[in-house]
């Protein structure tokens, strides 16, 4: 649960959810990633950091550089608490669908 936490927590700032959009595209660079905002290198690689510490990307070094990707399994811990949340929304628009359609047959 601590991994789905941090994740949560890295998810919250919109630049960090605005790299890994990027990332979702493929390998970059901290300098290419730097590019779209208005932002030093220096707090691209803090925000990259969160995410590497929340497990949703790898960084690797290449000679001076350091690309990013997105980790593999990145969103399974994600996906599978919101797929928990889906089942018991469509369990409680189910038992609504039966609640009306008793009201329907009712009247």
């Amino acid at each position: 649960m601590s991994n789905l936490n941090a994740s949560f927590a890295a998810l919250a700032d919109p630049t960090r959810r605005a790299i890994l959009a990027r990332l979702a595209l493929g390998e970059a660079t901290v300098n290419e990633l730097v590019e779209p905002f208005e932002m030093t290198q220096p707090a691209i690689s803090r925000h990259l950091k969160v995410l590497e510490g929340a497990g949703l990307i790898i960084r690797r070094v290449e000679g001076t550089k350091r690309p990013c990707r997105l980790a593999p399994t990145a969103m399974a811990e994600i996906d599978q608490w919101l797929g928990m949340l889906r089942q018991a929304l469509a369990a409680n628009y189910n038992r609504l669908d039966d609640v009306l359609a008793a009201m329907k047959t009712e009247t």
